[in-house]
């Protein structure tokens, strides 16, 4: 019997071509998996009759002559996406029942490269958290360890889990301060995002519109760099994205590093940065010295300032898009009687705390007496936080450092510190600050068997040496 635990999106497309498997075969394995792994969590709604149907559309139309770059390849769609006449909630009660009618160019984009829905994965509340603990629709549990109950990070933590607990083959996730690199590196497996503008962000519930980006959970490196070619265009519908040409990704992950120069900044190295993962980075560093690639020690000074930038900036633009949900338009309505009630009590019961405590930060640094003092500073730090990437890169071509302080941590845990919380993303805000293109690679694991990755991050638009990088990466380990 053909056993389906180890496929990834390359071995995939091989196995069809060799008719080894066909997609209905290989769809019908995953649902029956998200049926037997209930307890995870992982999604949020469902969608195997309309997986299957895809499958079977797919068998019948396959072109073995001209395979597409997701031909076939189920996966797992990050809530946030909006599809066309299946609910879309952002793990919120505001948005429980609410069902698009129209696609997200990102999610169009994959189902006309072949990929296959199997359904839409749970995530923090409109993608605010570093846990996935902050959905309406309950705790996403880390299937490392599971006896452990961790949570799998967040807030694209339901994406990161279904991965790694072969629940799909690939999944979608966004990143606004390291929602896709820190979820990747507390379970095990890749999350690779962007560069601000590569993917389009039409029909991607906002949550703060100069960070957000759409990227990859996946497998391994390669798989990362075919789904992300999948899911770029340009979109004028989009006014950030961007009109850059977007390479073959794949074809440059092999190429080797030699006489390139990687960067090591000093300020990374911070108070709390688990030994295990401090060593593991140090190791790395040294294996790409061995391999002719030049270590160099650089500097970005402004980091210590980017959380506290993010956090002033993110809840600002949040108090702005979540203006919309007021109970008028769509989404959840509360029962009032008088329109002043029909707003407060709408937002009141149909946000959680942790969204609510975002807006009301948004809403106090744009607030008349404080805009100067904490927006238009927290903007000013952004942009030396960028400078200091640009002058870093005269210096190195890509940078190396770890993804998260430290592996995962159990549900519960820093539910009640939203400062200890917020510190989790410490090491992957700054690159979102700067739009940068960034990934989490599997490194390696601490003395409980627990995960951690390292990150690599480059130029705008040079997903190319990124992935190149994350290679290597993967490689060394073995």
């Amino acid at each position: 019997m053909t056993t389906f635990d180890q496929l990834t999106i390359k071995s995939t497309i091989e196995g069809y071509k060799k008719k080894k498997f066909n997609c209905e075969e290989i769809t019908n394995y995953f649902v029956k998996n998200i049926l037997k792994n209930k307890n995870l969590n992982c999604f949020i709604t469902e969608t195997p009759d309309l997986a299957i149907k895809m499958a079977k559309e797919i068998d019948k139309n396959i072109d073995s002559s001209k395979y597409k770059y997701m031909q076939g390849i189920p996966i797992a769609m990050k809530d946030l996406f909006c599809t066309k006449g299946i609910r879309t909630t952002a793990g919120s009660k505001i948005l429980e029942n609410f069902i698009p009618f129209y696609e997200s160019t990102v999610s169009n984009n994959l189902w006309n490269s072949g990929a296959v829905m199997l359904g839409k994965s749970n995530l923090d509340e409109f993608a605010m958290g570093s846990a996935n603990t902050t959905s309406f629709f309950g705790n996403v549990v880390n299937p490392i360890k599971i006896e452990k109950k961790l949570v799998p990070g967040g807030s694209s933590g339901g994406s990161a889990a279904a991965v790694a607990a072969n629940l799909c083959i690939a999944a979608t996730g966004s990143d606004t301060g390291g929602s896709i690199r820190q979820p990747a590196s507390f379970c095990g497996i890749v999350g690779m995002k962007p560069t601000y503008g590569r993917c389009s962000r039409f029909g991607m519930i906002a949550f703060a519109s100069s960070l957000d980006q759409a990227g990859t959970l996946t497998k391994n490196v390669e798989d990362s760099s075919i789904m992300l070619q999948s899911m770029c265009s340009h979109d004028p519908r989009d006014s950030t994205s961007s009109k850059n040409e977007i390479p073959d990704f794949s074809t440059y992950v092999d190429i080797d590093l030699k006489k390139k120069k990687v960067g090591i900044p000093r300020e990374y190295q911070i108070d709390g940065l688990n030994p295990v993962i401090k060593k593991k980075w140090e190791e790395v560093s040294e294996i790409f010295r061995k391999n002719g690639t030049e270590v160099v020690e650089i500097s970005l000074p402004h980091t210590k300032y980017a959380l506290p930038a993010y956090y002033i900036i993110a809840p600002a633009e949040a108090s702005a898009n979540l203006a919309r949900y007021d109970g008028i338009r769509f989404g959840f309505r509360d029962n009032s009687e008088s329109l002043d009630d029909l707003y407060e009590n709408t937002r009141a019961n149909g946000f959680g705390s942790e969204v609510k405590r975002r807006i009301m930060i948004g809403t106090y640094v744009l607030s008349a007496g404080y805009y100067d003092a904490y927006y238009i500073k927290a903007l000013r730090i952004r942009q030396l936080i960028y400078n200091d990437f640009l002058e870093a890169f005269k210096k190195c071509d890509f940078i190396l450092t770890p993804t998260t302080p430290n592996v995962a941590f159990a549900i519960g845990e820093k539910q009640d510190d939203p400062l200890e919380m917020y510190l989790n993303d410490v090491l992957t805000v700054p690159a979102s600050l700067a739009g940068l293109p960034a990934i989490s690679v599997p490194a390696g694991y601490n003395e409980e068997g627990l995960p951690f990755g390292l990150q690599i991050i480059s130029k705008p638009f040079d997903e190319k040496l990124v992935f190149r990088a994350g290679k290597f990466i993967e490689d060394s380990k073995s």
